[in-house]
């Protein structure tokens, strides 16, 4: 990774020759290493649950909230840490944050109960907000307008390299070690982030320290806790069982208290609301981290469907499937660093709409994917999706980046990562619905006992023991061909959402503002302070 990192910094240098752009490249690669350790331990319990469930004596709830607590956690302190980032300094927030991340990690290895499990991987969760959302804010603040879209596509590319590498590295070491190792290894991960934090990036902070708004910090943590409760229940239980309703309710109501809350203390002299809404005065700022959120939610149906499409009806292990999602980093690899150059050639516009238009085209070729499709059909219309995702999500959050005063990158970019944070329960409420509804109407039960039959209708793994418990070829193959459908259905949902995407960026999204060359103006006494501490 940070091979890859000091080779674009060489391509740099030539420019303007220095050290402090080669130090600039090189905190970023500690910065995405952190990065790398948190999208890992998010993605690695995947594989783990299994494992953990006779080992913590954990109940079918208590896995549940394996997933959930850190996923809550890491939504719920977004915006707060960002907050703490802008008022007391975001480098040292990040490295405290890593530091509790560390610490974290040791305690989820060290559980002897559920229970004690869950409290650690909350503690995870928080923490790892705060390293998203300082790594984030750190982009804004040690690169240019012009070297932010190549910053971001490293940013985005290591978020989406966790995703297979989680459960490869998690399964490799499930197969050989104790379970606690699959924790334990982000320890030396942190210290070397520590390290590199500390001698490269630069601290910075808002000149004038904002006042903790702390009504406006519980009403939007509420808010935003509820509303993924909600989407998390609503993919296991239903749309309309009350306890999915009641918590997205609650959510809504929350968070539109907060809005009104937030404007009100802006309309009061003096006041200083947590979220400034002149940010949004900006079209690039507003709709790129829409079009941000709206590009990752579109990438859902693949991450969703396809781990289990590879297991249930390929056949192959955690470590099989994280190795057949690579076509699709392959494609964000390739796309992420063709988006600088190419937005600002053309313009942000003509790029991220032409980005959701392959990503479109990308779902819905995956859309033709069933039981006896080639691997070579797979692995190309992934990269062709990955392609689509690399253009969009780097063009739409470089242009909201662009957009930010460095003095409150801290909050803005808490604001941006929340909303993509709840795009994944969404997306996986939503398509998760999509998929079982088809895969219930293509299953084929005749004949089966009523247990047996009710069983299969809870997804492909239980249909898939079903028939292995009845010994029927016939209905082992009608289950993975309804799993298909269903696959099928929400690969064209994703696909939709990417087409909208498209739509509102052509329309929407601003052209020269996003596209430009134009270096951004960073504040005197930032761009001094880490300039200083660079050279």
């Amino acid at each position: 990774m940070t091979v890859i990192i000091s080779n674009l910094a060489a391509t740099d240098t030539s420019c303007s020759g220095g050290s402090v752009r080669d130090r600039k490249w090189w905190a970023l690669g500690g910065i995405a290493l952190a990065v790398f350790a948190v999208g890992l331990d998010g993605t690695v319990l995947a594989v783990a649950l299994p494992t953990l469930a006779p080992a913590l004596h954990a109940s079918a709830t208590d896995l549940v909230w394996f997933s959930s607590a850190y996923l809550l956690a890491l939504a719920a302190a977004m915006l707060p840490i960002g907050v703490l980032g802008d008022r007391y300094g975001r480098r040292r927030v990040m490295l405290a944050s890593l530091a509790v991340f560390g610490a974290a990690s040791i305690y989820s290895a060290e559980s002897t109960s559920a229970a004690v499990f869950i409290a650690a991987r909350a503690l995870g969760g928080v923490a790892g907000a705060g390293v998203i959302v300082m790594a984030l804010s750190a982009v804004t603040v040690l690169f240019t307008e012009r070297e932010r879209p190549r910053a971001v596509g490293i940013w985005a590319g290591v978020n989406f390299l966790a995703l297979p590498a989680g459960p490869l590295l998690g399964g490799w070491l499930l197969t050989r070690f104790w379970w606690g190792w699959v924790f334990w290894i982000n320890v030396p991960v942190v210290v070397l982030s520590l390290v590199v934090g500390v001698v490269l990036v630069p601290e910075s902070r808002a000149p004038h320290r904002p006042r903790i708004d702390w009504v406006g910090i519980v009403g939007f943590s509420s808010g935003l806790v509820a509303l993924v409760y909600g989407f998390v229940d609503a993919g296991s239980n239903g749309w309309i069982s009350i306890s999915a309703l009641g918590p997205m309710a609650a959510g809504v109501v929350l968070l539109v208290g907060f809005v009104r809350y937030e404007q009100r203390r802006a309309a009061q002299p003096g006041g200083e609301p947590l979220v400034d809404a002149t940010l949004f005065r900006s079209r690039a700022f507003t709709w790129g981290i829409a079009l941000a959120a709206v590009s990752s939610l579109a990438m859902i149906g693949v991450l969703f469907a396809m781990p289990q499409y590879f297991q249930a009806v390929v056949g192959t292990d955690a470590i099989g499937s994280g190795l057949r999602l690579l076509p699709l980093i392959g494609g964000l690899v390739l796309g992420a660093p063709v988006a600088e150059p190419a937005a600002r050639a053309l313009g942000g516009r003509r790029v991220l709409s032409a980005g959701f238009v392959v990503l479109a085209a990308g779902l819905l070729l995956g859309s033709f994917t069933s039981v006896d499709t080639g691997g070579a059909f797979i692995a190309g219309w992934m990269a062709v999706t990955g392609l689509g995702l690399g253009l969009t999500l780097s063009t739409a959050a470089s242009a909201a980046l662009a957009q930010l005063p460095p003095e409150r990158s801290g909050v803005a970019s808490a604001l941006m990562q929340a909303l993509q944070e709840v795009g994944g329960p969404l997306g996986s409420a939503i398509l998760g619905s999509v998929s079982l509804a088809a895969y219930r109407a293509h299953l084929q039960l005749t004949g089966l006992p009523p247990e047996l039959a009710e069983k299969a209708r809870g997804g492909v793994f239980d249909g898939t023991e079903a028939a292995r418990r009845v010994r029927s070829d016939e209905l082992l193959h009608n289950v993975h061909s309804a799993f298909a459908h269903g696959l099928s259905d929400a690969l064209l949902v994703s696909a939709g959402i990417a087409a909208v995407g498209g739509l509102i960026a052509a329309l929407l999204f601003p052209g020269a503002e996003a596209g430009g060359t134009k270096e951004t103006v960073r504040r005197p006494d930032i761009d001094t302070a880490a300039d200083a501490h660079a050279s």
